[in-house]
């Protein structure tokens, strides 16, 4: 099941805790953090690179429909934005900056599930749409930043799982990619014949592994442990390259 992380922000305690109390109690929905001005939010949205913000609007020194213009001129994956205030004249300007949608004040769970509902539905359609390989495909489209970029399977040395996001190490750039994808759904789009999962945390190429120790795999100079779970699946495959 697809898991979006929030960030609740509001300078009103009660109107706060209301939504995180509706993250807490909706499946799909996971409350990073929360704050009650926008310049603490902006720093703890780098830190947690959340799915969605659920962002109060009237607030001082920065007000959230400010803070929604500023995180488009940031660079890195948006958050979704659900804007939560008491002022109905907000909402052409919270669509000027790609609001998915807009809470009036009072608003009930059913009005808040509904939003939720929406974020949940782009990032799904989102994941079937570009991030899926088939077995006789030799490259794969991942979301950076801002762009899908095209990465040749070949190029892919292992896949590093950094909660939310992987990490792509590349061969021949040295250098490696982040998007925004989880390792599980990445590894359902992988052809089995040429990645395989090693542990929790890594997918490998098989054609890229260099050396095997009793424990461990070496891709390059890296070495990455075996799983438990893994290891009778992955000497089935060394047992077949040393026949």
């Amino acid at each position: 099941m697809t898991v979006l992380k929030c960030i609740a922000v509001d300078d009103e305690p009660l109107a706060l805790r209301l939504v995180e109390t509706f993250i807490e109690q909706t499946p799909f929905l996971q409350l990073a953090c929360s704050c009650d001005n926008a310049v603490e939010a902006m720093s703890l949205i780098r830190e947690q690179q959340p799915d969605i913000v659920f962002l109060d609007i009237n607030m001082p020194n920065l007000t959230g429909m400010e803070l929604a213009r500023l995180l488009q001129e940031q660079p890195g994956p948006l958050p979704k934005i659900i804007f939560t205030t008491a002022y109905n004249h907000y909402a052409i300007e919270g669509y000027r900056v790609n609001a998915v949608d807009y809470l009036l004040k009072p608003f009930s769970y059913e009005e808040f599930l509904r939003a939720a509902n929406k974020v949940l539905q782009l990032t799904e359609e989102a994941s079937n749409q570009y991030n899926s390989v088939t077995t006789d495909e030799e490259f794969i489209f991942l979301k950076v930043e801002y762009q899908w970029v095209r990465i040749p399977l070949k190029d892919i040395l292992y896949i590093e799982s950094l909660k939310d996001y992987v990490k792509v190490h590349l061969e021949d750039t040295q250098k490696s990619v982040v998007s925004l994808i989880s390792l599980k759904a990445l590894e359902e789009k992988l052809p089995t014949l040429k990645f395989m999962r090693i542990n929790r945390s890594f997918i490998v190429s098989l054609e890229k592994i260099n050396a095997i120790s009793k424990n461990s795999i070496f891709v390059n100079k890296t070495e990455i442990t075996v799983g438990e779970q893994y290891k009778e699946t992955f000497k089935t495959i060394v047992e077949k390259w040393l026949k």
